[in-house]
């Protein structure tokens, strides 16, 4: 039977219930994290706690309790559904009080984990995705990993209807992210991304493989770039939890540009599959 986790008990999903007034439920007053799992061990979970924690932070948000207990909840729920590989979404909203655009500093906030079988990365990372470069329609805090992701939803809805699997984010002229991952550009053999202000969600896999790419004497420039220099990059990549270290072999929408997937992307996924944990 699959179970979930509601604030500090485990319940079997099918008997799991959401009180109408969560703040989540009306306003999307909530954050979240997802986590991998790999051979039962999730990945860099001390940085998503810590995210987790700052995003809170960020929106004078309480904690219910400790990430100590936080992380034992978790484990137990990969040990209840027998998770070995697949995801593991967690969150908190606000709590639970009448619908008031104002909210309070009493209510008690909720939090709620389930799991998710983690879908088949091997075409994806061996030949490359599609995607799709569109307008930046998000609000100006994509710093904080919250439950309001209508903006990300919007466009990747728009880059599936083109055929794409990723929406690529074009805010005023510069590229950001994309609608669920963080982007990376090659050029003789330099990394670019975007830095990590309020414009893009600081991905833990981002930072991982910018940690990962120093240790190997890559350079990393992180700043701003115009759209334009898509059509002169070498290579191109996203990173996310949940496709890793996924190349892009054609950009379409507002600009067209193709890659190969090259030396420099190959050579950071088998970089990362090493810090992976690894079976028994």
């Amino acid at each position: 039977m699959d179970y979930i986790i509601y604030n500090q008990e485990l319940v079997p999903r099918s008997e799991a219930t959401i009180q109408f007034d969560d703040r989540g439920y009306y306003f999307g007053d909530g954050i979240y994290e997802v986590a991998k799992i790999y051979e039962g061990k999730p990945f860099a979970m001390d940085l998503h706690l810590k995210r987790l924690r700052s995003s809170a932070e960020k929106l004078d948000m309480a904690f219910p309790f400790s990430e100590t207990t936080m992380t034992e909840l978790l484990l137990h729920l990969l040990q209840k559904n027998n998770v070995k590989n697949g995801l593991i979404y967690f969150q908190l909203t606000r709590g639970v009080e009448p619908r008031n655009h104002l909210y309070t500093r009493k209510s008690i906030p909720v939090f709620t984990a389930f799991t998710q079988p983690s879908q088949d990365l091997k075409d994806m990372q061996k030949n490359g995705i599609d995607v799709w470069l569109t307008d930046d329609i998000r609000w100006l805090r994509c710093d904080i990993k919250t439950l309001n992701l209508l903006g990300n939803v919007m466009v990747k809805r728009e880059s599936a209807d083109n055929g794409c699997q990723e929406a690529i984010l074009n805010r005023d002229g510069f590229i950001t992210e994309g609608s669920s991952s963080n982007l990376f550009l090659v050029k003789d053999k330099v990394l670019y991304t975007h830095p990590a202000t309020n414009l893009i969600l600081n991905g833990i896999t981002r930072q991982v493989l910018i940690n990962l790419a120093k240790k190997y004497d890559y350079k990393v420039v992180e700043e701003p770039f115009p759209v334009d220099v898509l059509e002169h990059a070498d290579e191109a990549f996203i990173t996310s939890t949940s496709v890793e270290i996924a190349p892009i072999k054609s950009v379409r929408g507002q600009l067209s540009a193709n890659f190969e997937v090259g030396p420099v992307t190959k050579d950071l996924q088998n970089k990362f599959k090493e810090l992976l944990p690894k079976g028994e």
